[in-house]
């Protein structure tokens, strides 16, 4: 986007996630007059309203008819529109499958889908308002690409890469007010390329979404208390992964840990553990979700912490992980050395890193 982003780095800590997209949706729409909006009755809780509102002619409301929304937005697609299309990240990718299969994914039409209330950042509303299946229905289908930004700045990012590159696109933001990671736009964000946040040779923690606060936070305490250099991975793009930066991450470290808001099946996790196995490598690992179970009704943060997905459960499980004898127990595979892999055990550290730790971001 020429110009940068539409706001500073002191109000995206002031405003939701999904107030970031509309206001960059506004700013693209002034740029290009073939971006067009499409709502299911949600044009408040989904912020789209900002777009609706500077550009009436360009905005549709279809009313609560989500299936209706994607096959009209293939269709204008097909037009040489570029449609974003908002609802609930639940409604989205379960209510309107059918229709982003075949309408959108098979046609390989250039519709944006804005997935918020993601994960159980609604966690108030109930079991029907969690999106915890929705990477795992998105990711397998063919010509999707799937993003799940970090906060407000990376949204900004994500959004502006889906209106400048063709194809369908699946982004999936919160309802609330998310920490801030990012203290400016000044950084590269690349569709497919994860960001490196943390260095560390102990451990690798990958996460996406409200989960890279957490993890960056969950970094900390294991350096202070612990000694332990954790890694951090900022995994935004789920669809396409990035092969080489997880890859670089076992060979390093022989430790992973996943950190997603989403169930343990199919998302996040499951996609890190697919690149592994395929290219043969072995290590240590464990994936932090909801652990094949609907979620409680509750506060974000309280179901963050119940399903460990917090600083604190992170860095539970990262102990538990850096405690794990993996060679004795056969999970390394008796081929494969642990030389530089990191602390085992309780061990001493091989080679102590002075990691670039972040106090602010």
């Amino acid at each position: 986007m020429a110009g940068g982003l539409v706001y500073t780095a002191l109000e995206s800590t002031s405003m939701a996630t999904a107030e970031i997209y509309g206001k960059t949706l506004v700013k693209l729409g002034e740029q290009n007059p073939k971006i067009v909006a499409l709502t299911a009755d949600l044009k408040g809780s989904t912020k789209i309203g900002d777009f609706a509102a500077k550009f009436p002619e360009r905005t549709i409301n279809v009313g609560i008819a989500e299936q209706n929304m994607y096959g009209m937005a293939a269709g204008l697609a097909k037009c040489g529109f570029i449609p974003f299309a908002s609802s609930f990240s639940v409604f989205a990718s379960l209510r309107a499958l059918d229709q982003i299969h075949t309408d959108i994914c098979y046609q390989n039409v250039n519709v944006k889908i804005i997935g918020t209330h993601g994960g159980t950042s609604f966690g108030q509303a109930g079991s029907t308002h969690h999106a915890i299946e929705d990477f795992a229905v998105i990711r397998s289908l063919a010509n999707m690409t799937l993003i799940c930004p970090a906060d407000g700045i990376e949204t900004g990012k994500a959004v502006e890469a889906a209106a400048n590159t063709e194809g369908p696109f699946y982004i999936r933001i919160n309802r609330g007010f998310d920490q801030t990671v990012y203290a400016d736009d000044k950084y590269d964000f690349e569709v497919g390329k994860a960001v490196l946040l943390n260095e560390g040779n102990d451990i690798t923690i990958i996460a996406c979404g409200s989960c890279v606060y957490q993890a960056v936070q969950a970094a900390k305490i294991l350096k202070y208390d612990h000694d332990i250099n954790a890694r951090v991975l900022n995994m935004h793009t789920i669809k396409p992964i990035d092969r080489e930066a997880i890859l670089s991450a076992v060979n390093d470290t022989r430790r992973i840990i996943t950190a997603e808001d989403h169930s343990v099946i199919g998302g996040l996790g499951s996609a890190v553990a697919e690149v592994v196995i395929e290219a043969g490598k072995a290590c240590a690992f464990r994936k932090l979700g909801i652990q094949d179970q609907f979620s409680k009704i509750g506060l974000h943060e309280d179901l963050m912490a119940m399903h460990e997905i917090d600083a604190e459960g992170i860095v539970k499980n990262a102990l538990e992980v850096i405690n794990q004898d993996f060679e004795k127990e056969g999970v390394h595979g008796s081929a494969v050395k642990a030389e530089g892999a990191g602390k085992a055990a309780s061990a001493v550290k091989l080679a102590p890193q002075g990691a670039n730790w972040v106090d602010e971001v």
